[in-house]
């Protein structure tokens, strides 16, 4: 078997962010530590390559040896607490009106 380390063209700011707001939620939710098998890090870069590579959720799954539904539950908090953090659609008309953009 062949083992190599591949990189991730985002901004490490990202995946540091996105880290960040994963921890907030595990906390927010009483998570305990050591209770996850990936770390937020881990999490984030696992949906990070899903948004930026397309990557296969069965890939994510093996490359972080965890099982396919562990793999669509990870996936899934993350992009719920992404879109938690995203402005809502009339703010966003708001703001570009505001700021004369057609």
């Amino acid at each position: 078997m062949l083992i190599y380390r591949a990189s991730l063209d985002v901004a490490a700011e990202l995946a540091t962010h996105l880290s960040a707001l994963l921890h907030a939620h595990r906390r927010q939710r009483g998570t305990r530590r050591r209770r996850r098998v990936l770390t937020c890090r881990a999490q984030a870069v696992l949906v990070l390559r899903w948004f930026r590579q397309r990557a296969a959720v069965a890939d994510l799954a093996r490359d972080n040896e965890i099982s396919l539904s562990s793999a669509y539950r990870y996936l899934h908090e993350a992009v719920d607490v992404l879109a938690a953090h995203a402005p809502d659609l009339p703010d966003v008309i708001e703001q570009a009106l505001a700021a004369g953009t057609d």
